[in-house]
């Protein structure tokens, strides 16, 4: 791993492009290692869509609107409350229990307390309030579901469910919801120039760690110890601190 940084003082979309690639990357990275549906077993298969549920059911609307309390921008308002009130609108979390309870994969107390500490950190670090790094942490969790769906899918349909609407849905909006994610990021950036100690991918780190919770043998790319310092020169060097 190297580190490459930028002597830009200012926020650009270079910054963006920088950052929308480091967060496809690191879907990548997660997507590729997934096992084969067809290798598990019935237990593994349900454990992997119980975690899920887990997770998502009770905390992906808290989690974006923890993004919501943190944004300074107009336009990333506006792009966080339309997400939100889709989930709100179509009941999304019960659409994700249609869902598992088709496929045999409620959770049970053993499957929230496989994730509880991953899933603990996660809501901590969102609690914190930084508008650039929350918005780049919900940006990755989208692009991850909607790519996860299709293997979500699978896992389900290997349970003997026929019921997809949840994965349906979610393969389709969560593409715009991804890229609207990268336009309040663009907007947060712009109006947060001066953050100086915050390391922008410790949320998706943490996020990371939780997926890898929810399926055993799971990778991320790793990154590099970023030394703290302070400024908005700074800043713009994490910014273009690239993992290659």
């Amino acid at each position: 791993m190297t580190s490459i940084t930028s002597s830009i003082h200012t926020p650009s979309a270079s910054h963006g492009a920088y950052l929308q690639n480091q967060i496809d990357r690191a879907v990548d990275s997660l997507i590729t290692s997934l096992p084969n549906p067809g290798l598990l077993s019935a237990e593994q298969r349900r454990g992997i869509i119980a975690r899920y549920t887990a997770v998502l059911e009770g905390n992906f609307i808290y989690w974006m609107t923890a993004a919501l309390l943190s944004v300074k921008s107009e336009e990333a308002r506006e792009i966080i409350i339309e997400n939100l009130h889709e989930e709100v609108r179509d009941c999304h979390p019960g659409m994700l229990r249609k869902f598992a309870i088709a496929a045999s994969a409620v959770p049970t107390d053993s499957d929230a307390l496989a994730v509880y500490h991953e899933l603990a950190n996660v809501r901590m670090f969102l609690g914190r309030l930084s508008p650039v790094a929350n918005v780049l942490t919900m940006a990755f969790f989208e692009g991850f579901i909607q790519r996860f769906m299709d293997y979500l899918a699978k896992l389900a349909i290997e349970q003997g469910s026929l019921e997809l609407e949840y994965t349906d849905v979610h393969g389709v909006c969560d593409v715009a919801h991804t890229q609207e994610l990268f336009r309040a990021l663009a907007a947060e950036m712009a109006l947060n120039a001066a953050e100086s100690d915050e390391r922008l991918f410790e949320g998706v780190d943490l996020l990371a760690a939780l997926i890898q919770r929810i399926i055993p043998g799971v990778k991320s790319q790793k990154r590099p110890t970023l030394v703290p310092t302070t400024g908005v020169t700074a800043r713009a060097g994490r910014l273009g601190a690239a993992v290659v």
